[in-house]
């Protein structure tokens, strides 16, 4: 009997993996066994990153309302504070962009809560 192996099932997985692998560098981008592991682990700074991404973002819009509002004498948890508080309608991603590229309608909004 002869024996069984699954050559073309193999033959695919190894050409995904390096489908995946392309424009890696050095031996990452054609030898299977080492772009297998970066492969992994760049599956997984993916992952992690996708997670991270939405904190940074959140941090920058902090920082962005913080400076808009402290040209109209509050601080970030004072304005935020007031924001919440009248009901204005708007979350930080929009503030953020108002606070850093149309001031006069982050003004208004500023006047708003005071």
């Amino acid at each position: 009997m002869p024996r069984s192996v699954n050559s073309v099932a193999a033959h695919k997985r190894r050409k995904k993996v390096l489908k995946k692998a392309k424009g890696y560098w050095g031996r990452g981008k054609n030898v299977h066994t080492v772009a297998k592991n970066k492969v992994e682990k760049g599956m997984t700074y993916a992952y992690r990153d996708r997670k991270a991404k939405k904190r940074t973002f959140r941090a920058l819009w902090i920082q962005r309302i913080n400076a808009g509002a402290r040209l109209h004498g509050m601080s970030y948890s004072e304005f935020m504070g007031k924001v919440i508080a009248k009901n204005v309608g708007l979350n930080r991603k929009v503030l953020a962009d108002l606070a850093a590229n149309h001031p006069e309608a982050f003004k208004a909004v500023a006047e708003k809560v005071k």
